[in-house]
């Protein structure tokens, strides 16, 4: 089969100008932090240095808080959304790795009709079958380009999934702790009530005697009430607690959602080993930042392309035929070459270059902006450490003086030596001294969740792959 003189020029220059793929505008660059890396964390404590703690609230030893955990991992609605992202993302990324390859079409049509002759109407049919391919060649890397960076936007909205993991896993214990915490606070605020009923019964008595004025009565009842009023907030704070996370698994409210436990867990006072360098690796939020920054230098390379020619190659091949007066049928065949050039778009695409060149600043700025909050977070979260815990040890100091305080204005009152009103503080100074030392212990537990978020790790990739697993593949085509 000999083919026409510019039909074979135009092959010949398509397939030169395939021999030069590859050729690339642009020259990813590796990003700058501007920042030193400091050696070691400046809140840690002496000779202790945090590091990542793997399934960190296995530490905790609570059977129902790693059941929560779990139902958190599998019915989290935003994990739900994230993993419908991630499909979205890979669906992005193989449809542009797609434009890599050639197209292959079938095509077939027929028809009849009725055309002018010389001296009468004709009538007749045409039919045709054939096979069209098509292939852009990518010139410039603009292709793999875009498909290289829509690659890294998949991954890095995988590490969006993984930071999403730490999140709910904070989240979940901070909310069970809390609840821990507000039963606790009922539990205390109950045996206050009973402590104080006893003491009103002991005052009525002594006023029946009249061994004391009707105005110790009065301070005791008004002690009472005091006490009594405590109980709502910590009930409705506990019921509301649970709700959240109820949510966090995925489920209506539910006031039982977080167990019985009234007694707040016992923490180590050690901390794991690691360095500052290695958060970086740990954090999954930084290392998404970092993907999200070198798609967008790749980017700047796609817009760059965009500039220059692109060449299409087009090729058909089948068999037609018509019956119109002579029956005609055959091979049919077509190859061409396009080449398309912009001219002239008013700017168009440089300022679409200039917005990517933009876009990549953006990024690069909020790399650097994450990891320095990384850094803060872990700084802040062990600060909080070493102050709740001296603000501990400094409230059961106060503790312990308040109920010695209140035990001797107890009896110096029922001695007759003095009044009520040392009683009716020194009870008020008791039970708020109690109550902030149950807040303390669980902001402590708090803080030791927040130094565990702060400093990442790997432990989620588990729950990753299990999940990608039992998810149902996308149907390819």
């Amino acid at each position: 089969m000999k083919l026409p003189l510019h039909t074979m020029a135009v092959t010949l220059m398509a397939v030169g100008l395939a021999l030069f793929t590859g050729c690339s505008l642009h020259t990813p660059t590796d990003p700058v932090l501007n920042v030193e890396i400091p050696n070691a964390f400046e809140q840690a404590p002496a000779g202790m240095i945090p590091g990542p703690q793997e399934q960190w609230w296995l530490t905790f030893g609570d059977q129902r808080l790693n059941a929560l955990m779990g139902a958190a991992f599998s019915g989290n609605l935003d994990l739900e959304q994230a993993y419908a992202r991630l499909s979205q993302a890979d669906a992005v990324a193989r449809k542009s790795g797609a434009a890599l390859s050639p197209f292959l079409n079938l095509n077939s049509k027929a028809g009849r009709s009725r055309q002018l002759g010389g001296f009468d109407t004709v009538t007749g049919g045409s039919h045709e079958l054939s096979l069209s391919a098509g292939y852009e060649v990518d010139l410039w890397n603009r292709l793999r380009s875009q498909k290289e960076a829509d690659e890294l936007a998949r991954t890095a909205t995988l590490e969006e999934i993984r930071t999403l993991y730490l999140s709910i896993s904070a989240n979940v214990a901070d909310l069970y702790y809390l609840m821990v915490e507000q039963r606790a606070q009922l539990d205390l605020t109950d045996q206050t009530i009973q402590a104080r009923k006893a003491t009103l019964e002991l005052v009525e008595q002594r006023f029946r005697e009249g061994m004391v004025p009707s105005l110790d009565i009065y301070q005791a009842r008004q002690n009472l009430a005091s006490a009594w009023s405590q109980r709502p907030d910590f009930e409705a704070r506990l019921t509301t607690t649970a709700h959240a996370l109820a949510l966090l698994t995925g489920g209506y409210p539910d006031s039982a959602q977080g167990g019985t436990m009234a007694i707040l867990p016992d923490l180590p006072s050690a901390f794991p080993g690691g360095l500052p360098s290695e958060l970086l690796k740990r954090r999954p939020d930084i290392r998404g930042e970092l993907l999200r920054l070198q798609a967008a230098d790749l980017s700047i390379g796609v817009a760059m392309a965009n500039r220059f020619p692109s060449v299409n190659l087009m090729a058909a091949l089948g068999t037609g035929g018509s019956d119109f007066g002579n029956s005609l049928s055959g091979v049919v065949w077509n190859l061409a070459g396009n080449l398309a050039a912009p001219l002239v778009d008013g700017g168009n695409r440089r300022a679409e270059v200039d917005r990517t060149r933009a876009v990549y600043d953006e990024r690069l700025a909020g790399y650097r902006k994450t990891v320095i909050i990384a850094f803060q977070e872990v700084e802040d979260a062990l600060v909080r450490n070493r102050t709740t815990a001296e603000k501990i040890r400094r409230l059961e100091n106060e503790e312990t003086v308040a109920g010695a305080t209140l035990r001797l204005s107890k009896d110096r009152y029922f001695d007759g030596i003095s009044d009520y009103l040392p009683v009716l503080t020194a009870q008020s100074s008791h039970y708020n001294t109690q109550s902030r030392l149950l807040a303390a212990r669980r902001q402590l537990v708090a803080d030791r969740i927040s130094l565990a978020r702060a400093m990442g790790g790997n432990w989620m990739d588990t729950e990753v792959i299990k999940r990608l697993t039992d998810r149902k593949p996308s149907t390819q085509g």
